[in-house]
């Protein structure tokens, strides 16, 4: 099983890169890594660490945890929507970019979370306010006429 997650690691790297449009020869330049080693690890003869991988991440513009999860160091996450997964994928932000975008994004799902829940409490709570106004009778003539200013009645 280790031998098939070295080759998808390898495979999913050359995968990014092509996609990328970058050269083996540029990633290897970029991430610091021989250009002979990183050959090997796209195909799959050599198992990357994590120290590699990131460097790898940084290159591609990609985060480093896809890569720590294709290779096998972390466990996947729940699936993301498409909205998180673009960020993700997107090679023209950096990472802290995709990062901050996926934070603004999440604590705008908090906070409808929240307004969902105080809003069905509401609802429940308090009776239906435009109701309550139309149900309520019209005030009387006298109680609408505010106060004379500049020798006019204001009616309301």
């Amino acid at each position: 099983m280790a031998g098939s997650k070295v080759g998808s690691i390898g495979e999913y790297i050359r995968e990014q890169r092509t996609r990328a449009k970058i050269s083996l020869r540029q990633l290897a330049d970029v991430s610091g890594i021989s250009n002979p080693y990183l050959s090997q690890i796209e195909r799959g003869l050599r198992k990357p660490s994590a120290e590699i991988l990131q460097q790898i991440a940084k290159g591609l513009r990609i985060s480093a945890e896809a890569l720590y999860v294709q290779a096998g160091i972390l466990e996947a996450r729940e699936a993301d929507t498409d909205l998180q997964a673009a960020v993700r994928a997107d090679v023209l932000l950096t990472e802290r970019q995709k990062q901050v975008l996926l934070d603004i994004y999440a604590s705008f799902l908090k906070e409808n979370e929240a307004d969902g829940v105080a809003a069905a409490e509401a609802e429940y709570a308090e009776p239906d306010q435009a109701a309550a106004d139309e149900a309520a009778p019209e005030p009387a003539m006298s109680e609408r006429i505010r106060p004379i200013r500049n020798g006019k009645e204001e009616v309301g």
